[in-house]
């Protein structure tokens, strides 16, 4: 089994910034690509960024220019710098990572608890 523990979020005005971390622990050789998800309220579950063992990276539209996905492969843990916050970026956010590469559509094997980024105007 995997574990994923995130951190780093909490509350911002908007233009703000934020770093989340998540760290995973356990089976970690299991895993391929970590991505970020966030839902916020009355909101669909959204896949926000993801990465791979080598670094490829892909984003929503939504934060592209916005956030930026990085991970410490030594360390296994990976990043979302989140500049630039809107009052619409609120949500909870959650790490998931999988053995596979990560897709719209498809939930990963592992996710974390998720923490709570709020926004404010």
């Amino acid at each position: 089994q995997v574990q994923l523990v995130e951190s780093g979020g909490g509350l911002v005005q908007a233009g703000g910034s934020l770093r989340l971390s998540c760290a995973a622990s356990g089976d970690i050789f299991r895993i391929n690509a970590m991505a970020w998800y966030r839902q916020g309220p009355g909101k669909q579950r959204e896949l926000v960024a993801t990465i791979t063992s080598d670094g490829s990276t892909n984003y929503a539209d939504s934060v592209k220019g916005r956030f930026t996905i990085s991970r410490d492969n030594a360390k296994m843990t990976v990043y979302l710098q989140m500049n630039s916050l809107k009052p619409e970026d609120t949500a909870v956010y959650h790490c998931g990572a999988d053995s596979y590469p990560l897709a719209p559509g498809r939930l990963p094997d592992y996710w974390g608890q998720g923490t709570q980024v709020t926004v404010s105007s």
